[in-house]
């Protein structure tokens, strides 16, 4: 889990404030950043399903929030996609 240090340096990083955590931008990079922790995780702990399968749930919503933003703002999907080192 991330913890509330790193949960607050990503919100004021991605959001449009410190309090601003209900953007598109800010919860794709808080699920990047539990999906990168799980990555690690996984190359660990090889038989662990049970986070193997939540890292698919992770994946998931991110992949629907991203898609959510391409459609309504372009240049700010490419621009997180671009800060995030997601899909080079």
């Amino acid at each position: 889990m991330l913890s509330k240090q790193e949960k607050a340096e990503i919100i004021k990083t991605y959001g449009k404030n410190a309090k601003d955590t209900g953007t598109s931008q800010v919860q794709i990079a808080l699920l990047t950043a539990r999906i990168r922790q799980l990555t690690e995780h996984l190359k660990a702990n090889k038989k662990d399903a049970s986070a193997r399968r939540g890292l698919m749930i992770l994946v998931g919503q991110r992949k629907s929030l991203l898609r959510h933003l391409a459609e309504q703002d372009r240049e700010a999907y490419v621009e997180l996609l671009v800060k995030l080192g997601i899909r080079k």
